[in-house]
This record gives structure tokens, C-alpha cells and sequence, in this order.
């Protein structure tokens, strides 16, 4: 599996997911549950809404298989 997902991306993903999760634990909200999709595509590095577009935010020499 090739990232497609940056460092600054991935950053950004994680700070949303663990945000989007303690909100919905503070409102006691199911809709926190969302944050585990970009939790997810943060710790894998891949985002598979990115592979339809040819999107990458990787730099060319950190893309791996």
C-alpha cells in the first residue's frame, strides 16, 4: 500500500481525530466515533478518498510501497 498522506496531513489528522473524539465524549455524543476515520488515515499515512483523485500530499522521496 503507497502513503498518499504528508507529514504536515498527517499532523493535521490526528489533532482532528483525538479533537472530533473528546468532543463527542464531553457532549456524550455518538458523532465523536467520526474521529476514528482520520485517526485512522493519520496512523496508516493512507487516505483512500485521495486514491480516486491521484491526490499525494507525500514529498516524492518519502512515498513508499
Amino acid at each position: 500500500m503507497k502513503t498518499n498522506v504528508g507529514n504536515a496531513d498527517r499532523t493535521l489528522r490526528l489533532v482532528a481525530g483525538v479533537a472530533i473524539i473528546v468532543l463527542g465524549v464531553v457532549f456524550q455524543s455518538w458523532w465523536g466515533a467520526i474521529g476514528v476515520i482520520p485517526l485512522f488515515t493519520g496512523t496508516t499515512r493512507w487516505c483512500p478518498a485521495y486514491l480516486p483523485f491521484g491526490i499525494s500530499t507525500c514529498k516524492a522521496s518519502n512515498a513508499q510501497k
